[in-house]
């Protein structure tokens, strides 16, 4: 298993969500696989851009005051709670790293871990993960929510 090029990457349809971006190689853990990469927006300039709009490509950056709009593979990476990749950042660059080894052929996932939205959004997983959260928002920000929800119904 050596590094991976782009020419080793895939985007087709998948079983989580849209499109996918999968893996025609095998990925040693550890491997750095992509750099997620693409114009820089402020957090407001995010949200107008993308008010109305349900798919978006955004990745936080640093304490969340400006996110990357995807415009790579990497921008095709599903979220799952049982992920084969995480994200790193460092020098405000964002990679996509193997966290085990990943076979040819399999989808590459991260757990996305959201935390910012708007309290209406649910942000439904389809994972199918046996641990699957049901959400893309992270364990914190679904303790948040519930709480939130349970003050609302004792008012």
């Amino acid at each position: 298993m050596g590094a991976v090029n782009a020419a080793d990457l895939l985007i087709r349809k998948s079983g989580i969500h849209g499109c996918g971006c999968y893996t025609t190689v095998p990925i040693a853990e550890g491997t750095h696989i992509v750099e997620y990469t693409g114009g820089r927006l402020s957090k407001e300039q995010a949200d107008e851009l993308y008010n109305e709009r349900a798919d978006t490509y955004l990745f936080c950056i640093g304490e969340g005051d400006y996110v990357i709009d995807g415009d790579s593979v990497a921008a095709f990476i599903n979220h799952c709670c049982e992920p084969n990749c995480e994200t790193d950042e460092f020098d405000e660059h964002i990679w996509i790293i193997a966290q085990r080894d990943i076979a040819a052929g399999e989808e590459l996932t991260y757990d996305y871990n959201l935390y910012d939205g708007d309290d209406d959004d649910e942000a439904p997983c389809r994972c199918g993960a046996k641990q699957c959260r049901g959400s893309m928002y992270g364990e914190e920000e679904l303790e948040r929510r519930a709480k939130a929800k349970a003050g609302e119904l004792k008012k």
